[in-house]
Parts: structure tokens; sequence; C-alpha cells
């Protein structure tokens, strides 16, 4: 079976333009149940004429022995649904073992947002014309004004950003391009570093943000960032780089965006991805009701 989770594999990355976290999720979920499954059938490897049924059915049952979390157990049946559909598509299975199984219902959680307020201080926290702090105030100003994933942030070149038409392209998940407009505090936050901030770097190659030595910015590195200035600007809890991409969404859509525009703004393939802010904005509506109704 090893040879057609790497053809699977395979088939995720040229095919489905899936990104290589999604594909090393899927060969450690496939991995694993192979090893799970041959203990289940003592000690015989897997083949296709023993991925049945009943097969599928004892694999969850030993999952929920484990005591492995809902959202863990749905994942890996997730893995081999689809795992088995692309059997089925080359002819090495009849019909889809996981099919019928029934996964686990998984409470989807809703994402926490800052307030305006206290993304404002955030995004302001940098201050000076030190190239980092240029760097810091203009990375700050872009997650937050145009909801970009961490690794979009940190993979955007020179030529993404068009400062004349107020724009960034970005290449996001499934190596999908969108384009994606950015507001006036945020354009000249980023045409200051630009200016008088990137030079001073001396950048090895075409990045926006780089570090100071000059390479591109890692993922890490950004978070770090993100980190640093949450704790100046005192806001509680975990301050990193997807919050600013939830309160990016929490506050268009408490400003009357529509749901399929900040569906297409963030870049989400699904709108059920994007519905899950739409709890959030429900939620704030309760307790300002809550707060100010007479007989609330």
């Amino acid at each position: 079976m090893r040879q057609f989770v790497a053809s699977f594999l395979a088939y995720l990355t040229a095919e489905r333009n899936a990104c290589a976290h999604t594909v090393e999720a899927y060969r450690r979920d496939l991995e694993q149940g192979l090893a799970v499954m041959a203990a289940l059938e003592g000690g015989r490897p897997v083949t296709p004429d023993r991925l049945q049924a009943g097969l599928a059915r004892r694999y969850l049952a030993r999952l929920v022995q484990q005591g492995l979390s809902r959202t863990s157990v749905a994942r890996k049946l997730a893995a081999w649904r689809s795992f088995c559909r692309y059997l089925c598509l080359k002819g090495v299975l009849a019909a889809n073992p996981f099919a019928g199984l029934p996964a686990p219902r998984v409470r989807r959680k809703v994402p926490r947002a800052l307030e305006v307020e206290e993304a404002s201080r955030l995004v302001e926290a940098p201050a000076g014309d030190d190239p980092l702090r240029l760097r810091d105030r203009a990375l700050l100003e872009l997650l937050y004004a145009a909801g970009l994933r961490v690794a979009e942030l940190v993979g955007l070149d020179l030529r993404d950003v068009d400062c004349e038409g107020g724009t960034v392209r970005v290449r996001g998940k499934g190596n999908r391009e969108r384009v994606v407009p950015v507001g006036r505090p945020a354009l000249a936050a980023l045409e200051r570093y630009l200016r008088a901030g990137r030079p001073a770097l001396r950048p090895r190659d075409q990045a926006v943000f780089v570090n100071g030595r000059g390479a591109r910015l890692t993922t890490r590195g950004a978070r770090m960032v993100v980190g640093r200035y949450g704790g100046k600007a005192g806001l509680a809890g975990d301050v990193h780089p997807h919050l600013l991409r939830h309160t990016f969404a929490t506050h268009l859509l408490e400003g009357g965006a529509d749901l399929r525009a900040v569906q297409e703004l963030l870049g989400h393939a699904r709108l059920t991805t994007t519905q899950v802010y739409t709890h959030i904005t429900v939620d704030r509506l309760k307790e300002l009701y809550r707060r100010t109704h007479p007989r609330a």
C-alpha cells in the first residue's frame, strides 16, 4: 500500500496544488493508519483486498479507544476517505470503504478577534524611524489591512506590491492567487518602509519583508514580531498573525461587508470556512443587547 500512498501524495501536489504542510499531514495520517490496521489484522500488512468496510469500522473503533480528540479522529477519517476515493478512481478499489463511515461531529471553535481600539494600539505600537521599526509597522498594518496568512505575508515579493493601485497580489493555499486592496494607513506605512527601511537592511533578494541580515523574514520571525508588539500594546492572551486575520474578517462583517466578498479577500476556497466569522458578529450583537437593553 505504501506505493499507493506515495502516488496519492504526488497527486495531491501535482494535480490538487496542495501545500507541503497539507501533504505532510496526509502522509502522517495514512502511514499511522496503515500501522494501526496492520495491528488489527494480526500484523499482516494492509493490501487493497483487505481494505474493506469491516476493517474501516474497526479502525474507527480503535481510534476512539485510543482516546483521540474528535478533531483528530475526523481528520484521520477524512484523509483515508480521500485516499480511498483516489484508489477508486485508479481502479484499485471497487468501492470506498470509508464513504459511509460516520465521522464524529466537531464543534468549530469561534476564533478570537481584537476590538477596533486594540487593533489600532497593536499596529501603532512600533514607533520611530529605525529600519526594523519601519518594517514592523508595515508588517502589522498589512496583516490587519489585508487579512493575510503569515506565510502569504513573508512570501510577498516587490513585484507583488502595487503602491499606486493600492493592492497586493497574494499566493495563497493551493497556489491560488488573489489581489487584495490595502487601506491608506497600511499603504503609507508600507511605502515608508520600502523607501527608507528596507534599503537600510540590505536585502539579498526581492522579498518585501527581510530580517536584520537582509534575508527573507521567516514565518517564525513574523510571529515573534507580532507577539512582541502585542505585549507592548498591553494586549491579553496570545497575540499572533492569525489573530489579525480573524480581526480583519470580523471587522469587515461588522461593518456590513458581504460574506462572499470577505471569502474572496481571505482566499477561502469554501464559503463554509468564512461563515465561522458570522458567529463572532452574532455573539457581539448579543453582548451589546445584554449591556444596553433595559429588559435584556
